[in-house]
């Protein structure tokens, strides 16, 4: 029998932990409701969940500050950032952070099991849609992307990559040399009827540029198609724009 996998919530809304809380149970996960980041990075210490909903705006430490945190001591948990709704700055700002996916608020809780879902599939398996590749290493440059073990390395060095980060490196090493909408890449990486928009793959592929270009502000490996999206190019030789 598959392990239930471990939800943690954390929110300062006692009404909203409330009704994800118990929306989520009925789905059949394991479920953890904490009130504050303080709660919450008090628990990491001795438990490890398998995601986490986090609110971004909280008193105290915000969930951006808990977010940024994680990321710069190398933790890849995923978390699913909940924003206020029409908030896009913040949005960007949590994607920009490392986080996996964001809802905005107020939002039913069947969406946020979506998202949940759609996340933890990335985890544990390859974009949806996409082919698997022969064989189970993608060199480019400097960078190993092993699509088996769902690992980066750059010199020989493991990377820290999310599963949003993964699933869109693998998306591109996947179609090398193909120029891929952003809506394209949106299915690739997160799945068909997945909301996600433009621009928040925009920011994804800057985080991507970022672990894997020598210079991100002069990408060799993802390089832009103007006008429509991205394209993959393995040996990092220029396009005819």
């Amino acid at each position: 029998m598959a392990r239930t996998s471990m939800i943690w919530v954390v929110d300062d809304d006692p009404e909203l932990r409330q009704m994800v809380g118990t929306y989520l149970i009925d789905q059949g996960y394991d479920v953890r409701c904490l009130s504050d980041v303080k709660q919450f990075e008090a628990r990491l210490e001795f438990q490890r969940p398998d995601l986490v909903v986090l609110d971004l705006m909280m008193p105290g430490d915000d969930g951006l500050t808990a977010l940024r945190r994680l990321r710069d001591c190398g933790d890849d948990l995923p978390i699913v950032m909940l924003t206020a709704r029409g908030e896009g700055v913040d949005r960007i700002i949590g994607l920009e952070q490392g986080a996996d996916d964001y809802l905005g608020k107020p939002f039913l809780p069947r969406e946020l099991s979506a998202r949940i879902e759609a996340v933890l599939r990335r985890r544990s398996a390859l974009p949806a849609g996409t082919p698997v590749a022969e064989g189970g290493d993608v060199s480019f440059g400097e960078n190993v992307l092993n699509l088996a073990a769902r690992t980066l390395s750059r010199s020989g060095i493991p990377a820290v990559i999310t599963s949003g980060e993964f699933s869109l490196l693998a998306a591109f090493a996947q179609h090398p040399h193909r120029p891929l909408s952003r809506e394209r890449l949106i299915e690739l990486a997160r799945g068909p009827g997945c909301e996600t928009d433009s621009r928040s793959m925009d920011v994804q592929v800057s985080r991507v540029r970022k672990l894997v270009e020598p210079d991100p502000t002069r990408p060799r490996y993802i390089q832009t198609v103007w006008g429509y999206g991205y394209v993959f190019v393995p040996d990092g030789t220029p396009r005819t724009r």
